[in-house]
């Protein structure tokens, strides 16, 4: 427990200077959660000896943010790239992986391209989508501190509640601790909070403070549920080691890169 509380403090320190710290330390934080994130996923599906595969998952990913990023000029206002674009950005990365898999002369190239496009749009495409909710005409830090509060306040609520009221499992094959009681006053938990966030965060309203506390609610269960179905296909208990206490970067993020392109398409339909 000890072990536990000393790395979510400096989690939190990183965390808080990342955000604050402008918009380059939030590209340079969440560009290493999601390298590093892309690194997991990649050893959870391939052996320690086939390390090459995972480098060019964390190359892929990083590859995919950056083409965004330099595409669109300048880091507060690249997310104003013609949409269409951006949309066809995607499949020219992947015809570019496509490329270097035919003289790589692997033996699994359809495992290889199969975690590869797994990787842009389970880990890339939603940090890109966190900085088109962060960078507008200025950086708005506040957007995404109180974004990762409305997950984070679920999943803390959610083990409270279940700890003291759980009986009735929630997804048992998959995760065997989750209840329904538990996912409920997770969701109790976000909406207060978002209820809060409307009056110290007026970046949005409270309607779609409100909306987005019932996609951390949802998402975040559905996220930790779909991260527990990989690992436990691969027999994994943890995505890594990085943070002791709390596992990988993975299992500490599932949920809420899982919410963020929920999060934009609730803000894009109520803006």
């Amino acid at each position: 427990m000890r072990q536990r509380t000393i790395t979510a403090f400096f989690f939190a320190l990183i965390m808080l200077g990342g955000i604050y710290g402008g918009p380059h330390t939030l590209f340079i934080l969440f560009g290493l959660v999601t390298s590093i994130g892309a690194w997991e996923l990649g050893s959870l599906v391939f052996k320690q000896e086939e390390k090459h595969v995972r480098l060019r998952i964390l190359l892929v990913t990083l590859l995919t943010t950056s083409v965004y990023v330099w595409v669109g000029g300048d880091i507060l206002h690249w997310w104003t790239m013609n949409p269409f674009l951006a949309t066809a950005l995607i499949p020219v990365v992947f015809g570019l992986l496509a490329t270097t898999e035919l003289f790589l002369a692997g033996k699994t190239p359809f495992p290889n391209l199969g975690i590869y496009f797994l990787s842009v749009f389970y880990l890339a495409i939603p940090l890109i989508l966190l900085l088109m909710i962060a960078y507008g005409e200025t950086y708005y830090p506040n957007r995404v501190l109180g974004l990762l509060m409305l997950v984070w306040t679920n999943d803390t609520g959610a083990y409270l509640f279940g700890r003291k009221f759980g009986k009735n499992k929630l997804f048992e094959r998959i995760s065997p601790n989750k209840t329904w009681e538990g996912t409920l006053g997770g969701a109790f938990f976000a909406l207060m909070i978002a209820w809060g966030l409307s009056y110290l965060i007026p970046d949005f309203t409270r309607a779609q403070w409100l909306a987005l506390s019932v996609v951390a609610a949802l998402g975040s269960n559905i996220g930790d549920l779909v991260e527990s179905m990989l690992k436990r296909s691969v027999a994994v208990k943890d995505s890594g080691s990085l943070m002791p206490g709390h596992g990988g970067i993975l299992d500490r993020f599932d949920a809420f890169v899982f919410c963020l392109p929920f999060y934009w398409l609730v803000l894009q339909m109520l803006s």
